[in-house]
Protein backbone atom coordinates (compact mmCIF):
# COMPACT_ATOMS: atom_id res chain seq x y z
CA UNK A 1 0.00 0.00 0.00
CA UNK A 2 2.71 2.44 0.96
CA UNK A 3 4.64 1.82 -2.26
CA UNK A 4 1.47 2.34 -4.33
CA UNK A 5 0.69 5.57 -2.49
CA UNK A 6 4.26 6.81 -2.88
CA UNK A 7 4.32 6.04 -6.59
CA UNK A 8 0.87 7.41 -7.37
CA UNK A 9 0.83 10.49 -5.14
CA UNK A 10 4.53 11.19 -4.73
CA UNK A 11 5.68 10.58 -8.28
CA UNK A 12 2.97 10.34 -10.95
CA UNK A 13 0.71 13.11 -9.57
CA UNK A 14 3.75 15.40 -9.57
CA UNK A 15 4.48 14.61 -13.22
CA UNK A 16 0.93 14.74 -14.60
CA UNK A 17 -1.03 17.95 -14.14
CA UNK A 18 -4.69 17.09 -14.66
CA UNK A 19 -7.60 19.07 -13.25
CA UNK A 20 -10.53 17.35 -11.55
CA UNK A 21 -13.67 16.63 -13.58
CA UNK A 22 -15.87 19.70 -14.10
CA UNK A 23 -18.53 20.21 -11.44
CA UNK A 24 -21.17 20.28 -14.17
CA UNK A 25 -20.46 16.63 -14.95
CA UNK A 26 -21.26 15.47 -11.43
CA UNK A 27 -24.92 14.44 -11.04
CA UNK A 28 -25.20 15.59 -7.41
CA UNK A 29 -24.54 18.77 -5.43
CA UNK A 30 -21.86 17.35 -3.13
CA UNK A 31 -18.81 18.41 -5.18
CA UNK A 32 -17.50 21.39 -3.24
CA UNK A 33 -15.02 19.46 -1.08
CA UNK A 34 -12.64 18.05 -3.69
CA UNK A 35 -8.84 17.96 -3.53
CA UNK A 36 -6.82 20.62 -5.37
CA UNK A 37 -4.11 18.16 -6.40
CA UNK A 38 -3.84 16.52 -9.80
CA UNK A 39 -6.66 14.14 -10.65
CA UNK A 40 -4.33 11.58 -12.27
CA UNK A 41 -3.94 8.90 -10.94
CA UNK A 42 -6.24 7.93 -8.08
CA UNK A 43 -4.07 7.28 -5.02
CA UNK A 44 -7.03 5.86 -3.10
CA UNK A 45 -7.60 3.29 -5.83
CA UNK A 46 -3.89 2.48 -6.05
CA UNK A 47 -3.72 1.77 -2.31
CA UNK A 48 -6.94 -0.26 -2.19
CA UNK A 49 -6.00 -2.41 -5.18
CA UNK A 50 -2.40 -2.83 -3.98
CA UNK A 51 -3.55 -4.10 -0.60
CA UNK A 52 -6.06 -6.50 -2.16
CA UNK A 53 -3.62 -7.79 -4.78
CA UNK A 54 -0.84 -8.22 -2.22
CA UNK A 55 -2.83 -10.39 0.17
CA UNK A 56 -4.93 -12.37 -2.34
CA UNK A 57 -2.22 -14.90 -3.32
CA UNK A 58 -1.53 -15.82 0.31
CA UNK A 59 -5.05 -15.55 1.67
CA UNK A 60 -7.56 -15.91 -1.18
CA UNK A 61 -10.57 -15.56 1.11
CA UNK A 62 -9.21 -12.27 2.49
CA UNK A 63 -8.39 -11.07 -1.01
CA UNK A 64 -11.95 -11.83 -2.11
CA UNK A 65 -13.32 -9.99 0.91
CA UNK A 66 -11.08 -6.99 0.23
CA UNK A 67 -11.98 -6.91 -3.47
CA UNK A 68 -15.47 -5.63 -2.66
CA UNK A 69 -14.37 -2.50 -0.77
CA UNK A 70 -11.57 -1.93 -3.30
CA UNK A 71 -14.14 -1.92 -6.10
CA UNK A 72 -16.36 0.40 -4.09
CA UNK A 73 -13.44 2.81 -3.64
CA UNK A 74 -12.98 3.01 -7.41
CA UNK A 75 -16.67 3.68 -8.01
CA UNK A 76 -16.84 6.26 -5.21
CA UNK A 77 -13.84 8.20 -6.55
CA UNK A 78 -15.59 8.69 -9.89
CA UNK A 79 -19.05 9.26 -8.40
CA UNK A 80 -17.73 11.89 -5.99
CA UNK A 81 -16.26 13.86 -8.88
CA UNK A 82 -12.71 13.49 -7.61
CA UNK A 83 -11.54 11.44 -10.61
CA UNK A 84 -12.16 10.49 -14.19
CA UNK A 85 -12.56 6.75 -14.92
CA UNK A 86 -9.09 6.74 -16.50
CA UNK A 87 -7.65 8.07 -13.21
CA UNK A 88 -8.99 5.09 -11.27
CA UNK A 89 -7.90 2.70 -14.04
CA UNK A 90 -4.36 4.08 -13.78
CA UNK A 91 -4.52 3.86 -9.99
CA UNK A 92 -5.60 0.22 -10.25
CA UNK A 93 -2.73 -0.52 -12.64
CA UNK A 94 -0.26 1.10 -10.24
CA UNK A 95 -1.75 -0.91 -7.37
CA UNK A 96 -1.44 -4.19 -9.26
CA UNK A 97 2.10 -3.45 -10.40
CA UNK A 98 3.35 -2.39 -6.98
CA UNK A 99 1.73 -5.41 -5.31
CA UNK A 100 3.51 -7.68 -7.76
CA UNK A 101 6.83 -5.91 -7.19
CA UNK A 102 6.53 -5.99 -3.41
CA UNK A 103 5.60 -9.68 -3.44
CA UNK A 104 8.54 -10.47 -5.75
CA UNK A 105 11.10 -8.38 -3.83
CA UNK A 106 12.00 -11.00 -1.17
CA UNK A 107 12.67 -13.68 -3.81
CA UNK A 108 14.73 -11.24 -5.83
CA UNK A 109 16.79 -10.20 -2.80
CA UNK A 110 17.43 -13.84 -1.84
CA UNK A 111 18.65 -14.60 -5.36
CA UNK A 112 20.95 -11.58 -5.24
CA UNK A 113 22.53 -12.81 -1.99
CA UNK A 114 22.91 -16.39 -3.14
CA UNK A 115 26.30 -16.97 -4.83
CA UNK A 116 25.76 -18.48 -8.14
Amino acid sequence: MAVAELLSNGVVKQLVERSRPPKEWIPHDDVEDRPDSSSFPSGHTAAAVAFTAAIAPSWPWAGAACAVPAALVTVERVHSGAHYPSDVAAGAAIGLATAALVRAAPRFLIRMKTPG
